[in-house]
């Protein structure tokens, strides 16, 4: 990071026109200007507790909201197919409204009382795999009337049913599953259990998410490769060939008033700008009756008027609540599956901590940091089960990454996406227009993501010492029966049979799970065959998760809780530091000026932000 990270006259990497957030003075805007264009480039804006103005806020809200947009619809899409939904767009779009709110909710708690990181909550990927085996069992497989779309009723009693005994099983399933994450986190057993996890069981059980996702992948694409293809080039062609050229945006400030700043757009909104365009081609394309309105023809799924009047059926405003598709059911088979991607997704949020700290200006968090992160995203899980998203959370790489290119780590910005994503979850007209979006452009964006998320799993192997035959096996041999062994359990459903029903239902959702076991195997394999730390990549992991960082704020400024709780917690009379998720005693410290504190730069900032959280949560 930069020597020097001054509230005041740091330039944005996002916008880049002459005018700055704030003004140097003369010395230092001297100074600035002879630093090195990387250490430029490096420097933020506005750190995790300053306070931007309020219309930066919600302008950057909308942002990281819109980046999350691709991960956040992708899971209701994918799993309305094992719901029964395909037929049923009214629906979806209550599901694609239900886990916008719930994704707000979660990341209003998380900024306020967890991590207290700039980081978006949403929708997790982990979650869909064991997901999608509970709902392959012959008990809920979809009854064959349900894939036809002439004989679907979507009001009748019978359809009904079908779809909610479904998704009340994954609720009851996340539910039970999400408990072992809050006491995970609020004990402080994560960093017990990490001792045993290194980058040989973290990169088959990511990248073995994305690998086993190809199937819908496929599905989607397949029903007009043209449109998929299309959706795909122009993602890649934004986010990877034209992501360094800005474009001028009219922007207002007091001191210049109308005038044009450039900003990276095709780097902040690649997938968004991607889809916008093939959906609108594809509207242009169903208009001119270039498509063909045979459903019998091939290419006719790529139309966007097929879903009928999906947006004037849904109402203005739909408030989502617990309950809302009946009372969860639970099973051992579903808890044991969820638990899975529970563990996955303990282990990704711990790395997007430490990752956000190191872009948003942050010292590394502390151990009750990343203790109530967890924990909070445990809570967050829960909430996703009792409202009935089918699916939990966790915290988006996408958006941490979205901080580096910004230069703008304040969580007041994250705290306005939550509110805009509360927002956009009781508006029941937009999640109807997410779900008009034609499958093939759904699937060329999941040839992208996917993609993404295994490459990501793969980066990890970075930290350990890949000549090694010795990791060599491991990764290649948890790979490879992750794949084998899901692929021969769904082909033949009846090879398990222990004789107790309970069972069999357990190591079906288990078997059938590749991140399970490519994850399992790596995890055993790792922990089991001689090797050297250094050889296995833990020392790297560390060192790469717990390094100092220069000239950041104190950690008591961006980790303690709010509203004087740690203070209270942390005081000699309280037995409340003794709490894992609770800061320790401080000593005090003599009375000297702060060098680069956030009072010295921004006396009222720390007041206005506390008054902020305090409106939002209440």
């Amino acid at each position: 990071m930069a020597p020097e990270k001054e509230h005041n006259g740091l330039d944005n990497y996002a916008f880049t026109g002459v005018e700055r957030f704030c003004e140097l003075p003369d010395g230092e805007g001297r100074q600035a200007k002879d630093l090195s264009e990387e250490d430029d480039r490096n420097r933020l804006a506005y750190c995790v507790t300053d306070v931007p103005p309020w219309y930066l806020c919600i302008i950057l809200g909308i942002q990281h909201c819109l980046t999350a947009f691709g991960g956040i619809i992708a899971i209701p899409l994918i799993l309305s197919q094992g719901l029964c939904l395909q037929h049923d767009s009214l629906t979806q779009s209550h599901l694609i409204s239900t886990i916008f709110f719930v994704s707000g909710l979660c990341t209003l708690l998380q900024v306020t009382f967890g991590v207290r990181l700039p980081i978006l909550q949403g929708g997790t990927f982990t979650f869909l795999s064991p997901s999608l085996a509970l709902l392959s069992m012959p008990e809920w497989t979809c009854p064959a009337w349900t894939q036809n779309a002439s004989l679907v009723n979507t009001s009748s009693s019978e359809f009904v049913e079908v779809w909610q005994s479904r998704i009340r099983e994954l609720q009851g399933s996340i539910m039970v599953a999400s408990c072992f994450q809050i006491l995970v986190g609020f004990s402080g057993l994560i960093g017990f259990f990490m001792r045993f996890i290194g980058p040989l069981t973290i990169a088959p059980t990511i990248s073995l998410i994305g690998l086993s996702l190809f199937e819908s992948a496929g599905a989607n694409a397949g029903n007009h490769w043209a449109i998929a293809a299309m959706t795909t080039t122009l993602i890649v062609m934004f986010s990877q060939y034209l992501r360094r050229i800005t474009i001028p945006v009219p922007t207002y400030s007091k001191a210049k008033r109308f005038h044009t700043s450039r900003v990276y757009i095709f780097q902040i909104l690649p997938v968004l700008l991607g889809i916008t365009l093939s959906w609108l081609i594809c509207y242009l394309l169903t208009v001119y009756e270039v498509l063909p309105s045979d459903p019998s023809k091939y290419g006719f799924l790529a139309r966007t008027d097929i879903k009928g009047d999906v947006v004037g059926q849904a109402p203005w405003f739909r408030f989502p609540y617990p309950g809302q598709w009946g009372v969860p059911t639970v099973s051992l088979a579903g808890v044991f599956g969820i638990l899975a991607g529970v563990i996955s997704s303990m282990v990704e949020s711990i790395g997007d901590y430490h990752a956000c700290a190191r872009l948003s200006g942050a010292p590394p968090p502390p151990r009750h940091a990343i203790n109530r992160g967890v924990g909070m995203e445990g809570v967050g899980c829960l909430l996703a089960g009792a409202w009935g998203t089918g699916n939990g959370t966790t915290s988006y790489s996408e958006n941490v990454g979205a901080l580096g290119i910004t230069k703008v780590g304040s969580r007041m910005v994250i705290v306005a996406s939550g509110v805009l994503m509360v927002i956009m979850g009781v508006f029941g007209k937009i999640g109807a227009i997410f779900t008009t979006i034609p499958s093939p452009v759904v699937g060329g964006m999941f040839l992208v993501m996917f993609g993404v998320i295994s490459a990501a799993g793969v980066s990890n192997l970075q930290y350990a010492d890949m000549n090694s035959s010795r990791n060599i096996f491991i990764f290649g041999f948890s790979m490879f029966t992750g794949l084998v062994v899901p692929n021969w359990i769904f082909k033949n459903p009846s090879a398990i049979a222990t004789g107790v029903v309970e069972v069999d239902q357990v190591l079906h959702v288990l078997l059938t799970t590749s991140m399970f076991v490519g994850g399992f195997l790596g995890f055993l394999l790792d922990n089991t065959i001689p090797g050297s730390k250094r050889e296995r990549g833990i020392v790297a992991w560390n060192e790469a998760h717990h390094e100092d960082l220069d000239d950041t704020l104190e950690s008591g400024e961006v980790y303690d809780l709010p509203f004087g709780l740690s203070s209270l917690s942390s005081s000699s009379s309280s037995c409340m530091w003794r709490m894992p998720v609770c800061p320790p005693i401080r000593p005090r410290a003599p009375t000297e000026p702060q060098k680069d504190s956030l009072e010295s730069r921004e006396g009222a900032g720390k007041a206005n932000a506390t008054q902020i959280i305090v409106g939002v949560a209440l």
